[in-house]
């Protein structure tokens, strides 16, 4: 269902500063084609499967990674069990080699379980190749997570954080729809989910749309795009992205960064402030909720404003510029007054 959708924007020949000016500012998902074609990586992939696996295993130092295996008739989609309590697969933690063993074993069937390691931190298992690959298009403090496994699909999901995926081996297809199509995607529980974040419920191999009627307004807004091996994705925060890996043998290399966090540590959990939020307005009654609305518009999505003009700024607090270490005994506040 998903072949006659529009393409996304595609930019060749990007260089960091074309990025930041040009790009990111447009906060839109683009494809950045041949970003990473010189990768040493690439070369291998472009050879087989087993001359890219063999690359990576010589590169592993051993250390265990989060990866992940569902069964044959999953067909490699990763989503909830059929109670919806827990998920489809089974997770473990083994080294990188061990997982390309598999992978490698699998393809060799038509059906067989599909495997895959799931956001390893490259730093950490392959610490080689994170110097021999560099994206020159971020700062260098934005630490890359491999993906590496079997024909695996990820539900529609977002990211809170800026997205820059390069496809290295194997090629990939990203759907992707504007956050504003969250009501016609029919997300599952926020606080339960297969993914880090919420997922759409929606089979895009064969959607039913008599139980998710909505779904075909959020394809007509729906945009594609189809990366070989040496092409990457930037995708801005909460752009919802469907992902499938197409070949027997896959490799993808994320990285996330926020720009607005001090030093480049990790942001507070936006979805964290609206899992609470949910919990503690939804069930108000509706004048109250309404009267809410007015203070969220004017302290958060009215931010540009000037909304604390009138407190000396040395008394703004979180209504100012608050420093890494106020943001944590903030957040240290906020702890102590929920487990009352």
């Amino acid at each position: 269902m998903t072949e006659s959708l529009a393409s996304l924007p595609e930019w060749r020949d990007v260089t960091r500063e074309r990025f930041e000016q040009e790009i990111v500012p447009r906060a839109e998902p683009a494809i950045l084609r041949g970003v990473v074609a010189d990768w040493p990586v690439v070369a291998k992939a472009r050879e087989s499967a087993l001359a890219v696996a063999q690359y990576l295993a010589a590169m592993d130092n051993g250390t265990p990674v989060d990866a992940i295996m569902t069964r044959p008739e999953e067909d490699g989609r990763i989503f909830y069990d059929a109670t919806m309590a827990g998920f489809n697969y089974l997770r473990a933690e083994q080294p990188v080699t061990r997982v390309l063993e598999q992978a490698l074993r699998y393809a060799q069937f038509e059906r067989a379980p599909a495997v895959a390691i799931q956001s390893a931190l490259i730093a950490r298992c392959m610490p080689e190749f994170k110097r021999s690959h560099v994206l020159p298009l971020l700062d260098e403090r934005v630490e890359p997570r491999a993906w590496i496994g079997t024909a695996i699909v990820t539900p529609a999901h977002f990211d809170e954080s800026h997205n820059i995926a390069c496809c290295v081996a194997g090629r990939r297809r990203f759907t992707l729809f504007p956050p504003e199509q969250v009501a016609n995607l029919y997300v599952g529980p926020l606080d339960h989910a297969p993914t880090g974040t919420p997922i759409s419920l929606v089979d895009f191999a064969k959607p039913d749309l008599e139980r998710f009627p909505r779904f075909a307004e959020a394809l007509a807004q729906a945009r594609i795009a189809d990366l070989e091996p040496g092409d990457a994705i930037y995708m801005p925060p909460l752009w919802w992205h469907h992902v499938q890996s197409l070949e027997r043998l896959n490799m993808l290399v994320n990285y996330w960064w926020t720009r607005t966090a001090p030093g480049w540590a990790p942001p507070p959990s936006a979805l964290d402030a609206l899992l609470h939020v949910v919990a503690t307005l939804r069930a108000l009654p509706p004048a109250q909720r309404a009267a809410w609305r007015h203070l969220f518009e004017h302290y958060v999505f009215d931010a540009d404003r000037n909304v604390a003009g009138h407190i000396p700024p040395e008394r703004r607090s979180l209504l100012g510029a608050l420093s890494a270490e106020e943001q944590k005994a903030l957040r240290a506040v906020l702890v102590q007054r929920m487990s009352r």
